[in-house]
C-alpha cells in the first residue's frame, strides 16, 4: 500500500510543487516512526502539514525532521486564483451559503479526517475532502478542487 501510494503521489507532485496534507500523514505508533521517516523522505514537493488527531507529539517531531517539511500547524489558510481556502484535518463550516456570492466570496473548507470516497460526505458544512480515498488514491490538485466547486453549482 504505502509503495502505491508514494507512486502515486511523486507521478504528480513534482519537487516543486507545494503539497498541503490535511492531517495523519502516517500511522502507527512509537515502533513505526523511524519507518515511516523513511517512506516520507521519499515523497516529492515543499509538504506543509495541518495537524490530525493521530499526528502525535513524537509524529510531529519527525516530521520536522523531513528536509522538505516546511511547516506544521493546527490549520492553514490560502489564497489561489481569488479563492479563499481554509485548509483543516476536520471538516469545518466556513461559509453561510449564500446562494447570491459567487464561489471567490465563500471561505472553502478543505478537509481530511474521514477516508471516504465521497468527496462532498458532510456537504451540510461545505467541506470538500482531499483524502485520497476520496482521488483514486492520488493527491488532488487546487485546480481540480476549484472545477469541482464549480461543477457542484452550490
Amino acid at each position: 500500500m504505502n509503495e502505491g501510494l508514494i507512486q502515486n503521489y511523486n507521478s504528480i507532485v513534482k519537487s516543486d510543487d507545494d503539497v498541503y496534507v490535511l492531517g495523519d500523514l502516517c500511522l502507527g505508533g512509537a515502533e513505526k516512526l523511524e519507518e515511516n521517516e523513511q517512506l516520507l523522505k521519499r515523497l516529492n514537493g515543499h509538504i506543509h502539514i495541518v495537524r490530525g488527531n493521530h499526528d502525535t507529539d513524537k509524529k510531529i517531531n519527525m516530521y520536522s525532521t523531513i528536509p522538505n517539511v516546511v511547516e506544521i500547524q493546527n490549520s492553514i489558510y490560502i489564497k489561489y486564483e481569488g479563492f479563499h481556502f481554509y485548509l483543516s484535518h476536520f471538516p469545518s463550516m466556513t461559509t453561510n451559503f449564500d446562494d447570491n456570492k459567487g464561489l471567490k466570496h465563500r471561505l472553502l473548507n478543505l478537509c481530511g479526517h474521514s477516508h471516504t470516497d465521497d468527496k462532498w460526505l458532510n456537504w451540510f458544512t461545505g467541506s470538500y475532502h482531499c483524502e485520497v480515498d476520496a482521488h483514486e488514491n492520488f493527491p488532488v490538485s487546487i485546480d481540480m478542487i476549484i472545477e469541482d466547486y464549480k461543477a457542484l453549482g452550490k
